[in-house]
């Protein structure tokens, strides 16, 4: 499986020094181990055959993204239950610590004592968090939560939010529960996963009426994405003038086909010039994290 030179040709030919994935998943081995179990069973979040194309051992996943010439990625971990964020925040803390081009990645769940922890993480240098609503099956706006957005907002720390009804809905996806938040937290600078699939029109609107919020490409436009939630063909001119606030994703290693393939899709949306690539695979991210 020769992988490697397809990607780097693609940021070679812009000439960019590489490419930052903001939606990457390290976790914890007994995590991982489940996540990838369930994927096995076309349960019903996937309904589908879902191989996963990179599952190999925790650092040939690193050096596989190092060999791409991602220069920066994440740690994407979640909580699907209490007393489990804190966990999980210290374990990909140190996994940071020891994997210097991956931004120190936090999560969070509605329960007491939620907003200490995240203000810990915070402290600890975590650069983006991560809030799975259809995974965690909570909403947005619990109260348990206030404490937790308001301290994201005061400190401008990104957060990737799987919001969107894809690929199965849950009783808290959907554009309604963001634009809620955003109306109490106005200043959150959220990412919204995989472009918000399938309401991508829906959360374009919200991208227009809140400038903090930024959108991620993970696993849309892809052919494999296309056959069950195809991106509305009459709102891909919107992508164009969202140039600054689109943030590359693969959600590597869960994906059913090459990394390649997800940045292949991007150029085959014809929607932009070489600029807007640029934007996409790395400048955007780079300018968002600070990196040089």
């Amino acid at each position: 499986m020769d992988d490697i030179e397809p990607v780097r040709r693609i940021w070679q030919q812009l000439e960019l020094p590489g490419v930052v994935d903001v939606h990457t998943h390290f976790m914890p081995k007994p995590v991982m181990d489940k996540v990838w179990k369930y994927f096995d069973s076309a349960g019903p979040l996937t309904g589908r055959e879902w191989p996963i194309r990179y599952r190999t051992a925790e650092q040939d996943r690193v050096h596989t993204l190092r060999r791409f010439g991602v220069r920066a990625f994440t740690s994407l971990v979640y909580a699907h239950k209490p007393n489990m964020a804190q966990w999980l925040n210290e374990w990909a803390h140190q996994f940071a610590v020891q994997t210097p081009d991956c931004l120190s990645t936090a999560t969070f769940f509605p329960e007491p004592g939620a907003a200490d922890y995240v203000r810990t993480a915070i402290t600890q240098g975590a650069k983006l968090f991560k809030s799975h609503i259809q995974v965690g099956h909570y909403d947005p706006n619990d109260p348990l939560l206030d404490d937790v957005w308001g301290a994201l907002e005061d400190s401008a720390t990104p957060v990737v939010i799987h919001c969107g009804s894809g690929p199965a809905p849950g009783e808290f996806t959907g554009p309604a529960p963001i634009r809620t938040l955003l109306r109490r937290h106005p200043r959150l600078v959220l990412i919204i996963a995989h472009m918000g699939m399938p309401e991508y029109a829906e959360f374009l609107d919200i991208c227009d009426e809140h400038p903090h919020t930024m959108l991620d490409t993970t696993m849309a436009f892809t052919g494999f994405a296309e056959t069950m939630m195809p991106f509305p063909a009459d709102h891909k001119h919107r992508l164009r003038d969202l140039s600054e606030r689109i943030l590359f994703g693969s959600d590597f290693p869960n994906i059913p086909y090459s990394y390649a393939e997800a940045m292949t899709a991007l150029i085959e949306l014809g929607v932009g010039d070489e600029d807007w690539l640029r934007n996409i695979f790395y400048r955007n991210g780079a300018r968002l994290f600070g990196l040089s």
